[in-house]
C-alpha cells in the first residue's frame, strides 16, 4: 500500500481502471464460450426440425432455448411464408444485434488501455513539477525532498504501463474471440436458412 500513497492522487484512477479492466475481461471470458453461443445440442435439434419441415416446433424450440443462434433463426422464422429475402433480412438484422452483444464492453478495454499510460505520464509530469519546485525553494542539498517527487513520477508511470499492457493484450484477445464467434454465427445462420423449405407447408402460410 505504501507505493499507492507515494504515487500520489493519480494512483486512484489507475487502480480503479485496473479493477474495471479485470472485471470486464473475466465477464467477457465467461460469456464468449461456445457452449453459450453455439451449443451443439440445440443446433442438432434445429437441423432436425427444419429438415422435417416442423416450423412451429422450431419456433417453440427457439423461444425455449434463448441462445444467439436460436434468436437469429427465430427472427427468420417469424417471417416464414413470406419472400426468402425478407426472412434473410430479418436474420441479418438480428445477427447484427447479437454481434454487438458479443462485442459489448470490449471497446471500453481499449479506452482503458489508452488512457492508463496517459494518467501515468500525467503523474510523471506532476512528480517532476514537485521536484523542480523543491529545488527552487531548498536547492539540491536535500535528497529526501527530491526523492518524493521523483518517486511519484516513476511509480505512476510504472502503474499506468502495468495496467495498460495487459489490458491491451486482453482487449485484442477478446476482440479476436468475439469476431470469430460472429463469423461462426453467420455461417451457421446461413446453413440453417438454407435448410428452410422454399415454401411453407400447408396450413403454415397463416402462422404468425
Amino acid at each position: 500500500m505504501d507505493w499507492l500513497v507515494r504515487g500520489g492522487i493519480l494512483m486512484a484512477p489507475i487502480l480503479a481502471f485496473s479493477v474495471v479492466a479485470l472485471g470486464i475481461f473475466l465477464e467477457r471470458l465467461w460469456i464468449l464460450r461456445k457452449e453459450l453461443i453455439l451449443p451443439e445440442q440445440p443446433l442438432r435439434e434445429l437441423e432436425n426440425f427444419l429438415r422435417k419441415k416442423m416450423i412451429p416446433e422450431a419456433r417453440t424450440y427457439c423461444q425455449q432455448h434463448p441462445y444467439p443462434l436460436t434468436r437469429i433463426l427465430f427472427a427468420g422464422l417469424q417471417q416464414y411464408g413470406n419472400a426468402r429475402n425478407l426472412i434473410k433480412e430479418n436474420m441479418e438484422e438480428r445477427g447484427k444485434a447479437e454481434a454487438l452483444e458479443l462485442k459489448k464492453y470490449i471497446g471500453l478495454l481499449h479506452t482503458i488501455a489508452s488512457v492508463s499510460p496517459l494518467l501515468g505520464l500525467l503523474g510523471t509530469v506532476s512528480g517532476m513539477i514537485k521536484v523542480f519546485s523543491t529545488i527552487s525553494v531548498e536547492g539540491v542539498g536535500n535528497p529526501a525532498s527530491l526523492a518524493t517527487g521523483i518517486s511519484e513520477a516513476l511509480i505512476t508511470t510504472a502503474a499506468g504501463l502495468t495496467v495498460a499492457i495487459p489490458t491491451f493484450l486482453g482487449q485484442r484477445y477478446l476482440a479476436a474471440r468475439a469476431e470469430r464467434f460472429v463469423h461462426m454465427l453467420e455461417e451457421y445462420a446461413t446453413y440453417l436458412l438454407n435448410l428452410l423449405p422454399t415454401s411453407a407447408p400447408k396450413g403454415e402460410e397463416e402462422s404468425p
